[in-house]
């Protein structure tokens, strides 16, 4: 296979297997089967057909779009796809992490978020088919009863026949999913009556295919209004028999999509549901525990779309570099002055390096951020007791981090990987300006950015029961800085021994205004403390790397400095990847993090003009 154009795949396995040592999770019976080579084995082949059959289709799939054909209510997506799609499932990637009793492989949730990661680089519109699919395909392993065709629909989902989606938004009812107004009344057999619309629904309907089926969220009639009285259903596009097979039209239809900035390949649709009242929907779960169950597959979606925002950050940075190395232009900074030096390629400039590495820093840490998320999705599975708390409580405060965090972040270097291409990056005949097209959606959908900050105030912090989850946060943070002493610079160490400290103080402070009742200040700071939290949380992610590759690139490049050095990471692949982890760890936390301190100060200043500030003040365009 070629050199990976879209990950660091060197990065990749680091991280896997020096940093979170995966491969020893094999001491728990649950993973006892998958030894290193078994999980890289796996890892390896979705690198190659992500590269190889996925990646070469994505600009062209994403020129060509999904199309609607109103004539037939039809959705039709880029052929580009189905190849790389029938490969995906072919080699059962849907269900890496999937329990075997399924059909599924029983392997790491880590090592599922890297197979994702994979090919959410190589095209983010494609991978939302299947990641669709499989959030579906959970909640009715869990919750959908034992009927007759259950089994045979989740093989089907899992061998790419059937698809799947998530039916929240109606028009009236974004983040006010309770505001929803799609009805449900129950029929004589037990199946109930489904009517209603939703809009704005990935992988809604697509010629890929033969059946998709949908979770929907609607409200029984004589149910409560609000979040209290929701349920959620399992509604196929067509209807499904005893044996399996697939039936009559479940008047389910898609009546549009939706005319985007990016992620063109893979349609948003509106759909309707019992347009001419024959729409069978089946209760999952209990009557009124819709939001609940639907938690389950919203935090799933929440951490495959911050893995979305590592995956196309690190498509556009790999194509960053690419491009400064071949691009000619101007003479190196220190030769200057010298009239026959020639020009060099703009890698050599000092702020095309700094953008790079500062895109290559966040990177990283956005990819560990969303693996170290997978597993320790894992360690909750397999631990016991406190550990098992533990390792939940973490990952219930990241969800809201690494959805938030990442995908702002991805904005950022998709933007920085733009600026190093010049005109070129704005310009479609080059790659990156659709990195950025497609970045932007990751901090909409699945709950705003705005909302996800929401979450991590309230909800993960301030109402958080002598917040457990913050405290397993911080103890990561305090064995990690323990571990740094005496391997790590203590200028690291202290760096973020301070920012810790920090932290503490901006917690206290908004718990401090949660006593007051002083709620729309809180909210007014929700998200500057998300992107504290963010930032804090790609700072220890470095150190933590740092313990490892600091010692072993001093082992590597010895004493050597200047040009030899240079010569030596030009020479030695392994040398070069050390050395280069660790000036990009070091250039986060020495350099980057310093911005967290600001944001911190900006909450503690308790500046009340955002809460003062009435809607007269604003001045926008003519109401059309």
């Amino acid at each position: 296979m070629a050199i990976n154009p879209i990950v660091d795949s060197r990065d990749t396995k680091f991280i896997l297997f020096e940093l979170f040592e995966v491969d020893k999770l094999n001491k728990y019976e649950k993973f006892a089967d998958f030894d290193r080579d078994t999980l890289e084995e796996v890892v390896n082949l979705a690198e190659k057909i992500s590269v190889e059959q996925v990646y070469p289709v994505n600009a062209s799939a994403d020129k060509k779009g999904a199309q609607y054909k109103a004539d037939k209510k039809e959705v039709v997506i880029p052929e580009e796809y189905f190849t790389g799609l029938k490969a995906y499932y072919d080699a059962g990637f849907i269900s890496v992490g999937t329990d075997p009793k399924w059909g599924g492989m029983g392997m790491p949730e880590s090592i599922y978020y890297t197979v994702t990661d994979y090919f959410t680089a190589a095209s983010c519109a494609f991978t939302m088919f299947p990641m669709l699919a499989i959030g579906a395909c959970n909640m009715y392993m869990n919750f959908l009863p034992d009927y007759p065709w259950k089994q045979i629909m989740i093989e089907k989902i899992l061998t790419g026949v059937w698809g799947g989606s998530m039916c929240l938004t109606e028009p009236d009812a974004g983040s006010d999913v309770g505001a929803l107004k799609t009805k449900a009344t129950k029929n004589p057999d037990g199946s109930y009556s489904i009517k209603g619309q939703k809009i704005f629904i990935s992988s809604g309907d697509n010629n890929f295919y033969k059946n998709n089926v949908h979770p929907v969220l609607a409200r029984i009639e004589g149910d409560p209004e609000g979040t209290k009285g929701i349920s959620i259903f399992l509604v196929p596009k067509y209807r499904i028999k005893d044996d399996g097979s697939m039936g009559e039209f479940n008047d389910v239809t898609c009546a549009g999509i939706e005319h985007k900035m990016g992620i063109h390949g893979n349609p948003t649709c509106t759909m309707v549901f019992g347009d001419e009242g024959n729409c069978q929907g089946f209760l999952m779960g209990q009557e009124r525990q819709g939001m609940k169950i639907m938690f389950q597959m919203m935090n799933e979606a929440r951490l495959y779309v911050g893995g979305q925002g590592a995956s196309v950050s690190s498509a556009a940075y790999m194509h960053a570099v690419t491009y400064s190395r071949n691009r000619v232009q101007s003479k190196r900074v220190e030769d200057m002055m010298k009239p026959d030096a020639k020009s060099t390629t703009i890698i050599n400039h000092p702020d095309v390096k700094r953008m790079l590495l500062s895109m290559k820093a966040r990177v990283e840490a956005m990819r560990t951020l969303t693996l170290y998320c997978g597993y320790l999705t894992d360690l909750a599975h397999v631990e016991k007791d406190d550990a098992k708390k533990e390792a939940q409580a973490l990952l219930d405060f990241l969800i809201p981090i690494n959805k938030a965090g990442n995908t702002d972040t991805a904005w950022e270097v998709t933007a920085d990987a733009i600026q190093c291409y010049g005109g070129y990056g704005f310009c479609s005949d080059y790659p990156v300006e659709q990195y950025a097209r497609d970045a932007k959606i990751l901090t909409l959908y699945e709950g705003t950015n705005g909302i996800q900050s929401m979450d991590l105030t309230m909800r993960k912090l301030l109402m958080d029961k002598d917040f457990v989850n913050y405290r397993a946060y911080k103890k990561k943070i305090e064995e990690t800085i323990k571990k740094a002493k005496g391997v790590v610079d203590d200028k690291y160490v202290a760096i973020m021994e301070k920012g810790l400290a920090k932290i503490d103080e901006v917690v206290a402070y908004m718990k401090k205004l949660l006593e007051g009742g002083k709620y729309l200040q809180i909210f007014a700071n929700a998200t500057p403390l998300q992107q504290c939290f963010a930032m804090l949380s790609y700072a220890f992610i470095q150190l933590w790397a740092m313990t490892i590759v600091m010692p072993k690139a001093r082992e590597l490049s010895g004493d050597k400095k200047g040009a030899d050095l240079e010569k030596l990471l030009a020479d030695n692949a392994e040398a070069a990847y050390y050395v280069g982890r660790l000036l990009s760890a070091q250039f986060y936390v020495g350099a980057e993090f310093h911005k967290f301190f600001g944001k911190c100060e900006y909450i503690l200043a308790g500046e009340g003009a955002v809460v003062k500030a009435t809607s007269a003040i604003f001045t926008g365009a003519p109401e059309q």
